[in-house]
């Protein structure tokens, strides 16, 4: 007869980690804006908490990057500048890229059908006209993204690469709120071109994909940027 080994330790999630998740998650999927002033009081009364696990999650954010401590002890979402937007946008390229060629050998034809209905998923969501749609359409991106890097099975840049999308989160909102479905390219046009490269077994034509998609969002934003400058000349010199 077989003998069963020794119980494992059941693992109990904490009030501070489950409001830590519930921050970074809204932080990744961009429901704050940049600039946007985090106070303690008011989201420990949004989650229904007491004061400390929040105080607590903020400092984890902060020391992740992910918002910014000011002198007066108060937190905020980053503020959008052009270096960090260049620098953030390089990063991204340059790891995402990686983990895509490293899941693509790894993809099975089951994979590449999920990928589709995330990409349907994530049209349909775009053609909604309701309050949760940023929300909805931002997870379903998400979705779409890691369903490729977990294929990559690497404990080491799986991390790295939800940090960057941590620091994101303020250009993802900023893009979204830019980013017009009528006049600009589709939203998941990439996403199809990555699909295909992916299927084709082509790592150039994957990761080219999965660069474009992502210089497409940080593109929107540092235009408006340079909008924004060139609106501040003409007031300057009348």
């Amino acid at each position: 007869m077989s003998r069963r080994g020794p119980l494992s330790p059941v693992g109990r999630e904490t009030l501070h980690d489950r409001v830590y998740s519930e921050l970074r998650r809204s932080l990744i999927h961009g429901m704050f804006d940049a600039g946007d002033m985090l106070r303690i009081q008011d989201l420990a009364e949004t989650l229904q908490t007491s004061t400390m696990p929040v105080r607590e999650a903020l400092g984890r954010l902060v020391s992740e990057q992910a918002l910014e401590a000011l002198p007066n002890r108060s937190v905020r979402v980053p503020l959008v500048t052009r270096e960090r937007l260049d620098d953030l946008a390089r990063a991204r390229r340059l790891i995402e890229g990686q983990v895509t060629a490293l899941a693509l050998p790894r993809l099975t034809r089951d994979d590449f059908s999920r990928l589709r209905q995330l990409t349907e998923d994530c049209e349909a969501a775009f053609r909604r006209e309701d309050d949760d749609k940023a929300h909805h359409t931002s997870e379903l991106n998400h979705d779409f993204h890691f369903y490729i890097y977990r294929a990559a099975g690497s404990a080491v840049l799986i991390p790295i690469v939800e940090s960057l999308w941590l620091q994101s989160g303020p250009y993802v909102r900023a893009a979204a709120q830019i980013h017009d479905e009528h006049r600009d390219i589709s939203a998941t046009h990439y996403h199809w071109a990555l699909i295909e490269a992916l299927e084709r077994g082509d790592e150039v034509a994957a990761v080219r994909a999965l660069t474009d998609d992502i210089t497409r969002s940080f593109n929107l934003v540092r235009s408006r940027l340079d909008a924004d400058d060139t609106e501040e000349r003409s007031i300057a010199y009348g």
